[in-house]
């Protein structure tokens, strides 16, 4: 085998994919889904990679599972990725796959998409920080692997969840919650700061009345809420969006620099209020879907 091609072999057995709590008992229609909170990687992929486990955690969302736990523990079930996303983004589809990570890859007639293009796949090709992720080039096979044992694991369990809320509520919200760096939220607004970004895949991901009203019940804990800017939604918030069986989506992102130190990764000062804050909105939303159209 040349020398830049990566023999990567994982042992599923040792990871733990999901958490998921409050799933039994649900009280409203509402899924808390945190697809990028984990923070474990496999040894084996450490082996292969040219940056620091450090660096490869600047993507993470990290606490946001925490910051809703109030919420979940109200009756909202809640799915949490385990596996670190420079690992696998779970938020991305298949087919965001960039054939120049391969050295067997068999499509290579097949465009890639633009998150691709930038390197931040459904397999991630670099860091935050721009850096190459891999030492050379990976095994399309293996990667196959990463979809069957983490990608779909994770995807049957959320598809279970929405097929449990349909049958007993008739209708089924999920908010797909993950956090943004404080620096994007500066780059983007010139005369305030933003919080929180709703991504409803501009409107069409959910009906306008829930979007309102979880942005004004946010506003008036006084955050300042953008919405589908800077992010409008991803492969969950698309994918799960099924309007005509009251299937509706949202993509929540939280400014890091609310809740945590960002460098350090340690809780900030403000972590306690911002997560009774999110909760009490998250709950509040689900109250409101509840008797939504009914």
């Amino acid at each position: 085998m040349p020398e830049n091609y990566l023999d990567l072999k994982i042992d599923y057995s040792k990871l733990k994919i999901y958490d998921e709590y409050n799933t039994d008992n649900i009280k409203y229609p509402l899924i808390l889904s945190v697809p990028h909170k984990g923070q474990v990687f496999p040894e084996e992929f450490l082996y292969v990679t040219a940056v620091s486990r450090a660096e490869l955690r600047r993507n993470e969302d990290a606490y946001v599972d925490e910051l809703v736990m109030d919420a979940s523990n109200e009756g909202i079930p809640m799915i949490a990725m385990n596996i670190a996303r420079a690992f696998i983004d779970i938020n991305r589809d298949k087919m965001e796959i960039d054939p120049t990570m391969f050295y067997n890859y068999p499509h290579p007639e097949l465009s890639m998409g633009r998150r691709c293009r930038l390197g931040l796949g459904v397999i991630h090709r670099i860091t935050a920080k721009n850096h190459p992720i891999y030492k050379g080039l990976l095994n399309y096979d293996e990667v196959q692997e990463r979809f069957t044992k983490i990608y779909d694991v994770y995807h049957k369990r959320l598809q279970q969840l929405v097929d449990k809320c349909l049958k007993k509520f008739g209708k089924c919200f999920v908010l797909d919650c993950h956090s943004m760096p404080s620096e994007i939220c500066t780059l983007l607004q010139d005369t305030q700061r933003i919080d929180f970004c709703l991504g409803t895949l501009f409107d069409q991901s959910c009906p306008e009345e829930i979007h309102q009203f979880f942005r004004s019940d946010l506003e008036k804990r006084n955050y300042y809420v953008s919405d589908n800017s800077p992010y409008s939604g991803a492969y969950i918030t698309f994918n799960y969006c099924q309007p005509r069986r009251k299937i509706y989506t949202m993509q929540m992102e939280v400014n890091r620099g609310l809740y945590m130190d960002e460098h350090s990764y340690r809780k900030n000062i403000g972590f306690s209020n911002c997560y009774k804050n999110i909760s009490e909105s998250i709950v509040d939303l689900a109250h409101f879907f509840l008797d939504f159209n009914k």
